[in-house]
């Protein structure tokens, strides 16, 4: 059995592509680009000047803006002007109306004012007796604040006594308690050394009557 030829024919790709021909483009070429049509320097020069004639009337549009309002702004303040001058002329005539009457006014002012005073005095009449009488309230109230005062002391200083009496009186109980224990614990002591003593003195005698017979 012999091999298998898996061998395969190389093909140059750039001879294919010739043997094909030219590719039909779907878009514009680089010539296509380099021939498109181009304005003339006139043209351009043209252009330009339009631009700057827009611009100009862009300026004379602002200018006549700014001179309507300057002129809206003289006549708001010519307005002011005239408002402030009016209202000082209505002032001063209101000064002089106020002086022509205060002269016709003064004897009934004179009137009012005597009026007027015998009713202040009164009032401070009156302000004076309310504040008599706020003060006497006030010194019954110390005066009853200060006898409660007293009252709530003197009552601290008895209970303070009572307490210190008691003190005392528990003291001495534990003195004459502590006086009657010792008593009894010497009498106790005492008892005892009278037992002790008298039965030593017993054992002496046992031992003298013991000894007495054996002597000749």
């Amino acid at each position: 059995m012999g091999k298998r030829d898996n061998r395969v024919a190389y093909m140059n790709p750039i001879a294919m592509a010739r043997s094909r021909g030219p590719i039909q483009s779907s878009g514009p070429t680089i010539q296509d680009y380099l021939n498109r049509p181009r304005p003339t320097w006139e043209e351009v020069k043209e252009q330009l000047e339009k631009k700057k004639k827009g611009s100009k009337a862009l300026a004379e549009f602002e200018e006549k803006m700014n001179e309507n309002w300057k002129k809206e702004l003289e006549k708001h303040r010519e307005k002011l002007l005239s408002g402030s001058e009016s209202s000082s002329k209505k002032r001063q005539r209101k000064k002089k109306e106020k002086k022509k009457s205060g002269r016709y006014s003064s004897s009934s002012s004179s009137s009012s004012d005597s009026s007027s005073s015998s009713s202040d005095s009164e009032d401070e009449d009156k302000k004076q007796g309310k504040r008599k009488k706020k003060k006497k309230n006030r010194s019954h109230k110390s005066s009853e604040s200060s006898i409660s005062e007293t009252e709530s002391d003197s009552k601290d200083s008895l209970k303070k006594k009572k307490k210190s009496k008691d003190a005392t009186e528990k003291e001495k109980v534990r003195a004459k308690k502590k006086k009657s224990s010792e008593e009894r614990e010497k009498t106790t002591e005492k008892t005892k050394k009278k037992k002790k003593h008298k039965k030593h003195s017993k054992k002496k005698k046992k031992k003298a009557a013991s000894s007495s017979p054996d002597s000749p």
